[in-house]
């Protein structure tokens, strides 16, 4: 028996090509674990729930194999610059949309909040497993230098959260906004003034009037990272029913990462993809009803449709640009007259 199991012993711990007797060599848990900087667009109190609580659980499944650092938004490097930093190798992996870290792609424009592409959160998901995103992205990313797109999913709505309450579409013109960079281009035909800021600045900002509102989220983030505090009222009214985010890695080192653990990487974020579902979904109604720091207000039914009408006018010029922006945009259309017909639930109207 002794002898029995010195030879187990050496065996397990003797290379394959020794022989077709000898034992694969397991994984030691004293090997130094493969470490990650992610960097998330999220701040510390969002980043609690869009993407901390997968990032535990893959730490903790991995079993000491790998360890993924996360670090919130600008805290390495300005949310702007994220996909330079992955790419060269500063990051090694991203939660972001592809418009706000200026990801250079033709299909980065959908990215955030593209105006009135999605009603629902799972419009998201749909559109990308279902409908074809996912292989126009992997497509865009694949001619990109060093970057892999891994996955998509759906955040919350794009709402206005104001100082002063917008009961038309007159009470927007000349406000000051936080938004993301294409909501911004298309805010500013009614008006508005877009403004970009290092996210933890926003407050601030709005405390001492250089902001007079923020585009950026629905009222479920308003209250979870402070801005209900600063901003008294709510617009009912949404220019997108889900924002558009992604994970990426920089390649080399998604490349180093063994396959099981490229599979648990994947699992996580499809565990983050499914907490914001429920998380977004709950609290966008329980706030509207229950919350006490925000004053609901809404522009009317008929003076908002000249907003959606605007917005067609948006797709065709994104979509005169041509190429993969085209065919997203008709992607965008198929699918949103496919909703119709089907009628409710998943359209109303």
């Amino acid at each position: 028996m002794q002898n029995r199991r010195q030879f187990l012993k050496k065996a397990g711990i003797t290379t394959a090509a020794a022989g077709s007797a000898t034992l694969a060599a397991p994984y030691v848990r004293a090997q130094s674990p493969i470490r990650w900087r992610l960097q998330t667009y999220a701040g510390p109190a969002l980043a609690e729930h869009v993407i901390k609580p997968a990032i535990d659980a893959f730490n903790k499944a991995a079993n000491g194999e790998m360890e993924i650092e996360l670090y919130f938004a600008d805290q390495l490097v300005p949310t702007g610059e994220l996909f330079r930093a992955m790419q060269n190798g500063t990051i090694d992996a991203v939660q972001s949309d592809d418009d706000s870290m200026a990801a250079p792609v033709d299909v980065s424009v959908f990215g955030g909040y593209f105006p009135f592409a999605t009603r629902y959160s799972l419009d998201v998901p749909a559109l990308f497993y279902k409908h074809g995103l996912a292989e126009i992205w992997q497509e865009a990313y694949g001619e990109v230098e060093n970057v892999t797109w891994l996955s998509a999913g759906a955040w919350d709505p794009c709402h206005f959260n104001t100082k002063d309450p917008i009961n038309s579409l007159a009470d927007l013109e000349g406000k000051r906004v936080f938004t993301f960079p294409t909501a911004g281009r298309f805010l500013s035909r009614f008006g508005v003034v877009p403004v970009t800021l290092p996210w933890e600045d926003v407050e601030v900002a709005v405390q001492t009037g250089e902001l007079d509102g923020i585009a950026w989220s629905g009222i479920t983030e308003d209250y979870t990272v402070g801005w209900a505090d600063v901003t008294p009222y709510f617009l009912t009214n949404n220019i997108c029913g889900a924002w558009i985010g992604h994970f990426f890695a920089n390649t080399e080192r998604w490349n180093e990462v063994p396959e099981h653990l490229q599979e648990l990487f994947r699992l996580a974020t499809d565990s983050s993809h499914y907490y914001r579902q429920h998380w977004y979904w709950a609290g966008e109604a329980d706030l509207r009803v229950n919350g006490e720091k925000m004053q609901l207000t809404t522009i009317p039914d008929e003076e908002w449709e000249t907003v959606e009408a605007e917005a067609e006018k948006f797709w065709d010029e994104i979509a005169a640009e041509g190429g993969r922006r085209e065919s997203v945009v008709k992607i965008l259309r198929d699918y949103r007259e496919l909703m119709r017909k089907a009628g409710p639930p998943y359209r109303y109207g």
